[in-house]
C-alpha cells in the first residue's frame, strides 16, 4: 500500500498560495456588488457634478413625482426621458430615504418599461436607477411585483453597454435576495446561462458580480444549482479557483460548494479535474480557502468511493492531517477534516452520512 506523503503524483509550488486579498480570515467572501460608476465627457462633467451635489438630498415629494411623470408622459423628448431618469438614479443612489419615497411615487413601473426602450443610454439608466432602488429591502417585492425579472434578464443579455450588463445582474442578485420563489423565477428566467457567460468573459467587475450572483441564486433556489451545472459554470470556476491573479478564488470556490451539493455538480466537478484544485487548497489555501475546500471535498467522497480513492490519490491525506492537528483551525473545521481522512484511508466504507457516529453528531 503507498505511503500518505508519496501518493500525490502532483508537484506543487510552496511559495503558492491563493488569497483574494492577502487576509487569510474567515470574513464573508461575498461583499456587496458593484456600485453604480457614473462616467462622462469631461465637457458634461462640471453640470453633473452640479446635480450629483443635488441629488445626494433629500428630495421633495413634488420633485420625485414631476420626474415620475416625465417619464410616464407620452409627449416627453428623449432627452427629457434622458435626464428625468438619470435624476432618478442619482436620487436613488445617493439618500436612502429618496429610495422609499420615489418607489411610492410609482417609479418604478415606468423604469421598468425603459429597459425595453431602443436608446442604450435610457436602457443604462432604467437598470441602473431599478439596482439603486433594490438596495432597499422594502423595494426589492415592489420591484418584482413591476414584472422586472425577465426585462433585467433581458438587459443582462443584450443591453448595448457592459455597464448596463452588469448593473442588471447586480440588481437580479438584490432581487433574488427576496426569497426563495425569487431566486427561482430569476432562474426560470433564463439568468444563469447569462451569468455564467458573464463569468466567462466579463471584466473584473462583472466577473464579481456574476459569481455573487449565482452564489445567491443556487442557495436561494436547488434548481438554480442544476441549471448552473448544465451552463458550464463548473469549469470556469475552476479556472478561477487556479489563479490568484484575478482575485476571485473564494468566491468561485463557495460557488462551487453550492454546486457539489447536487449530484450533477460533484460529477463535473471531478470530470473537469477539480479534485487537484482543491487538494492543492487544502494544502497551500488561507483559512478560509482551507476550510472551504474541504468541506466540498467532503460533499464530493461521501456516497462515491471512487471520489474517495481519487482524491486519496491525489495526496489529499497529508494536508487534512495538518489541517486537523492545526491549533488555528476551527474545531468543527477540524471533525470535518478527521471525517474526511477516515473516509479516504477507508474509501469503500460506507458513506458519513449513513453512519451516526460521534463524528456526524459533531456537526
Amino acid at each position: 500500500m503507498e505511503s500518505e506523503a508519496s501518493i500525490s503524483p502532483r508537484r506543487r509550488s510552496s511559495s503558492s498560495c491563493y488569497s483574494d486579498s492577502g487576509d487569510s480570515s474567515c470574513s464573508e467572501p461575498f461583499s456587496e456588488c458593484g456600485s453604480d460608476d457614473l462616467s462622462f465627457t469631461p465637457a458634461a462633467a462640471a453640470g453633473i457634478h452640479r446635480l450629483l451635489l443635488s441629488c445626494a438630498a433629500e428630495a421633495s415629494d413634488g420633485t420625485i413625482s414631476s420626474l415620475v411623470a416625465e417619464l410616464e408622459s407620452a409627449s416627453s423628448s428623449l432627452d427629457s426621458l434622458r435626464r428625468a431618469a438619470m435624476e432618478l438614479r442619482l436620487l436613488a443612489k445617493h439618500n436612502p430615504d429618496n429610495r422609499i419615497r420615489i418607489a411610492a411615487a410609482g417609479a418604478v413601473r415606468p423604469l421598468v418599461a425603459l429597459l425595453s426602450h431602443a436608446d442604450p443610454l435610457l436602457q443604462e439608466h432604467g437598470v441602473t436607477a431599478l439596482l439603486n432602488l433594490s438596495i432597499c429591502d422594502e423595494n426589492k417585492a415592489i420591484i418584482v411585483e413591476a414584472g422586472a425579472i425577465r426585462p433585467l434578464v433581458h438587459a443582462l443579455k443584450s443591453a448595448a453597454s457592459p455597464a448596463a450588463r452588469e448593473n442588471a445582474a447586480c440588481a437580479l442578485l438584490r432581487l433574488s435576495q427576496l426569497d426563495g420563489s425569487a431566486a427561482a423565477s430569476i432562474g426560470r428566467a433564463g439568468a444563469i446561462p447569462l451569468l455564467v457567460s458573464l463569468l466567462e468573459t466579463g471584466g473584473a467587475r462583472g466577473k464579481k458580480d456574476a459569481a455573487t450572483a449565482l452564489y445567491t441564486l443556487c442557495s436561494g433556489a436547488r434548481e438554480n444549482r442544476l441549471r448552473a451545472v448544465e451552463a458550464g459554470a463548473v469549469r470556469p470556476l475552476l479556472d478561477l479557483m487556479s489563479d490568484p491573479e484575478t482575485g476571485m478564488v473564494d468566491k468561485a470556490a463557495y460557488v462551487l460548494h453550492s454546486l457539489v451539493g447536487i449530484a450533477e455538480g460533484r460529477s463535473a466537478a471531478v470530470e473537469e479535474g477539480g479534485i487537484p484544485v482543491l487538494v492543492e487548497m487544502v494544502e497551500v489555501g488561507t483559512s478560509r480557502q482551507k476550510e472551504i475546500a474541504t468541506l466540498s471535498l467532503l460533499q464530493i467522497c461521501e456516497d462515491n468511493a471512487v471520489y474517495r480513492t481519487m482524491v486519496a490519490r491525489e495526496g489529499a491525506i497529508p494536508p487534512l492531517v495538518a489541517l486537523s492537528q492545526s491549533p488555528s483551525a476551527r474545531p468543527k473545521l477540524k471533525t470535518k477534516a478527521e471525517a474526511l481522512i477516515e473516509m479516504l484511508r477507508q474509501p469503500r466504507s460506507t458513506s458519513l452520512r449513513a453512519r451516526p457516529t460521534a463524528v456526524v453528531a459533531a456537526e
